[in-house]
């Protein structure tokens, strides 16, 4: 892996500049072996964890932080604030606990809104952004490959259907299954459209989006140009550069081609290298025993449902740009040979269980999936004004409980303290669950805390 230089050979090592050797992506083709990988999850780390100046572009006089390149209507008053941002200096200023790339505090809140495009975000108000507390990203690369086959899976299932409609005239309604976990189903007609209205927890295009609490993030590739741009001001050039606005500087901050595709694929690399979170031994013989009553008590509440204890994953292979990148983001159609992360190097990959078949079962307790998990009888879950890409207010993606005991406080805006306090605020689809726990005794009630609180961050 070759870095290409940011500064010139006379600038002197105490430079303020954070950004100081940006990758090549030219150097980053095919299946990179174990040292390269490593040397670029490394480089991955170091941007995670820099704390970006104005030297390296940071800040956004002209721009918003509008996922889609967009103008300030008028001049900003500060560089760095807490409503419209930029908002905070590195990445690891937010996600840091209990390590690097872990969750963040209530202090670490971020605020998310549809109208970025349309009109300038400085108001707290919950009738322009939704609050939302910062989650841990161990596991993500494993999640996003999750993501990747079951949306294989989805639309497979959809491509078959339209041939059997076409072949026989007559409608054809089929499941979308993948993993064990249903997403409903389709009617596929003989004209070639689809009727959709027995879809379940994914969006009509079947791809499956796993990051952010409302699902609407599809890869970790563009989480990151996303955030790059939104919380510090720092514009990568696959969608703020001269292809998509005809310019080098479109925030006019004197800092052209701010960050590259090279340098957001080692971003990449080391998120989707961060080691899956695990289900560990708490050393205390009475906290071992109240723990495997409690796993039991988690399944006797059905509660699996939804949090499933693991997903079958048929590949390590970590490819880059993904499948599903799309515009906005570096492509597939954009590169002539993409990058392979085979995570099978890391050495936490081979702890990870395997069933009969040879794949890897992910442990992450969760679905993939949306649910409503607020309802009338209990809000507390759905208590956002504002819809996000029409993702209704009341559904969210199931939370996956790997790491739930190092990722305090809870709930969507990280207002609940206690995990006894988000467990009761469970609506909607999981209501009956939350009322059976509310009427466990209370004995019982803290066992399922034990086990719960063995879910930890792997460090």
């Amino acid at each position: 892996m070759l870095t290409s230089p940011a500064l010139s050979a006379d600038t002197p090592p105490w430079s303020e500049h954070a950004i100081r050797e940006p990758v090549d992506q030219a150097t980053l083709v095919g299946r990179l072996s174990k040292a390269d990988l490593e040397a670029l999850i490394e480089k991955g780390r170091e941007f995670f964890e820099a704390r970006f100046t104005t030297l390296d572009g940071a800040g956004r006089p002209h721009a918003t932080q509008a996922i889609i390149p967009t103008a300030h209507r008028r001049p900003v008053e500060h560089d760095f604030q807490r409503l419209a941002g930029p908002d905070a200096n590195a990445c690891a200023s937010c996600h840091n606990e209990p390590i690097t790339g872990g969750a963040g505090g209530f202090v670490g809140n971020v605020f998310v809104s549809e109208g970025f495009e349309s009109a300038d975000f400085d108001t707290l108000d919950p009738q322009f952004s939704n609050e939302r507390g910062t989650n841990h990203l161990f596991g993500a690369g494993l999640v996003e490959l999750l993501a990747r086959e079951m949306s294989a899976d989805l639309k497979a299932a959809r491509t078959k259907a339209l041939k059997n409609a076409r072949q026989s005239g007559e409608p054809v309604k089929a499941r979308l299954d993948s993993k064990g976990i249903s997403f409903g189903f389709l009617t596929a007609l003989p004209d070639g459209s689809v009727d959709f209205a027995g879809l379940e927890g994914v969006d009509p295009d079947l791809v499956l989006r796993p990051f952010t609490q409302k699902g609407v993030m599809t890869s970790l590739r563009q989480f990151t140009v996303n955030a790059l741009n939104q919380h510090h001001g720092i514009q990568p050039d696959e969608r703020w550069g001269a292809r998509w606005t005809a310019t080098d500087d479109f925030d006019r901050d004197g800092k052209a081609k701010e960050f590259g595709e090279g340098s957001v694929s080692a971003m990449v690399a080391f998120q989707a290298a961060l080691p899956a979170p695990l289900e560990t031994d708490p050393g205390d013989e009475a906290w071992r025993q109240a723990a495997a009553r409690g796993r039991e008590i988690f399944a006797d509440l059905n509660c699996e449902s939804c949090h499933r204890p693991h997903l079958p994953l048929d590949s390590l292979a970590f490819s880059d740009p993904g499948p599903l990148d799309t515009a906005g983001t570096l492509r597939l159609g954009d590169i002539e040979t993409p990058a392979i992360y085979d995570l099978s190097l890391l050495d936490w990959a081979n702890t990870l269980p395997r069933d009969d078949k040879g794949r890897v079962l992910v442990p992450l307790f969760g679905d993939l999936k949306r649910h409503r998990i607020a309802d009338q009888r209990q809000s507390a879950l759905g208590n956002e004004t504002l819809a996000q890409r029409f993702v209704e207010r009341d559904v969210f993606m199931t939370a996956e409980l790997w790491g739930l005991a190092d990722t305090a406080p809870y709930g969507h805006r990280g207002d609940m303290t206690t995990l006894d306090e988000v467990i009761r605020a469970h609506g909607g689809e999981a209501y009956a669950s939350a009322k059976a726990y509310d009427a466990l005794i209370e004995e019982d009630r803290s066992a399922l805390i034990a086990w719960l609180k063995t879910l930890r961050v792997a460090q």
